[in-house]
C-alpha cells in the first residue's frame, strides 16, 4: 500500500490534474471560475481571501522550491540542509498561520452564512474543508520537523518528489519510515491534485498574467450615455 500510495498515486494524480483540466476547459469552459461569494457577503470576505490566498501561494511556491530544486543549489549559496529546513519551519509555519486564519474565516462565512451557503455546492465546501485540513496537516508537522533541525528527513522528501518528477523506480523508499503525519499531508495533497478538474481549484491555472501589459483601461459603459458609446449604435425607440 506504501507503494502504491506513494510511488504509483502520485502519477495517477498528476495525470487525471492535466487531462481533466484539459478536457473541462475543452469541454464546458463557462464552468471554469472560482465562483466568488463576495457580492453575497463583503464582510469578513476581503481579509480572508487575502490571508488565504497569499498564504497558499507562499506555500505552494515554497514546497515547489524546497523539493524540486537540487540540494547542490542550496549548497551552492552556502545554505546547509539543516538552514534550509529552519527557513522552511520560520517561512512556512508563518504562511500556514496566515492562511489557516483566512481559510477559517472564509469557512466560517460559507457554513454559517445563510444566503452564502445556499449558493454552495457541496464540491464547494468540501474544497475548502479539505484545504484547511491541509493546513492543519502541514502546520502539525512543524513540531516534528523541529526534532531534525539537520534536514535529514527535508532530504527524504527531496529525494522523493524528485524521483516521482523523474520517473525513478523505487522512489517511495526514501520515505518509508518518515511519521505518519508527513504521510496523511503528502497523500491529502495528492488527493487534492486528483480532484482539481472537478471542483473550484481549476481556477488556479487561470492565472491572470496578462493584465500586467494590458494596454490601458477596459470601457465597459460610457458615463455620457448610450448615444455617445463607442459602438455608434442608438438607443432604440419604445414601440407605441
Amino acid at each position: 500500500m506504501h507503494n502504491f500510495i506513494f510511488g504509483i498515486f502520485p502519477y495517477i494524480a498528476l495525470t487525471v490534474m492535466i487531462l481533466g483540466s484539459i478536457a473541462r476547459y475543452e469541454r464546458d469552459p463557462f464552468t471554469w471560475k472560482s465562483k466568488s461569494s463576495q457580492m453575497l457577503r463583503k464582510r469578513q470576505f476581503v481579509i480572508g481571501s487575502v490571508l488565504f490566498h497569499v498564504g497558499v501561494l507562499v506555500i505552494f511556491l515554497g514546497h515547489v522550491a524546497g523539493l524540486l530544486l537540487p540540494a547542490g543549489l542550496f549548497y551552492a549559496f552556502g545554505i546547509s540542509a539543516g538552514a534550509k529546513q529552519l527557513m522552511a519551519i520560520i517561512v512556512g509555519g508563518t504562511a500556514g498561520v496566515a492562511a489557516l486564519i483566512g481559510g477559517a474565516i472564509l469557512l466560517h462565512r460559507r457554513l454559517y452564512d445563510p444566503r452564502i451557503r445556499a449558493n454552495s455546492s457541496f464540491g464547494d465546501n468540501a474544497v475548502l474543508i479539505l484545504l484547511v485540513a491541509q493546513l492543519v496537516l502541514g502546520l502539525a508537522t512543524v513540531p516534528l520537523a523541529l526534532g531534525h533541525l539537520d534536514g535529514s528527513e527535508m532530504l527524504k522528501f527531496m529525494a522523493w518528489a524528485q524521483g516521482i518528477m523523474t520517473f525513478k523506480a523505487g522512489a517511495a523508499a526514501h520515505i518509508v519510515d518518515v511519521h505518519p503525519i508527513f504521510k496523511l499531508h503528502i497523500f491529502l495533497g495528492l488527493v487534492l491534485f486528483l480532484i482539481v478538474p472537478f471542483t473550484r481549484l481549476v481556477h488556479i491555472f487561470s492565472v491572470p498574467v496578462r493584465y500586467l501589459w494590458r494596454p490601458g483601461y477596459q470601457i465597459v459603459r460610457s458615463r455620457k450615455g448610450a448615444k455617445d458609446a463607442p459602438t455608434g449604435l442608438k438607443p432604440m425607440k419604445s414601440a407605441k
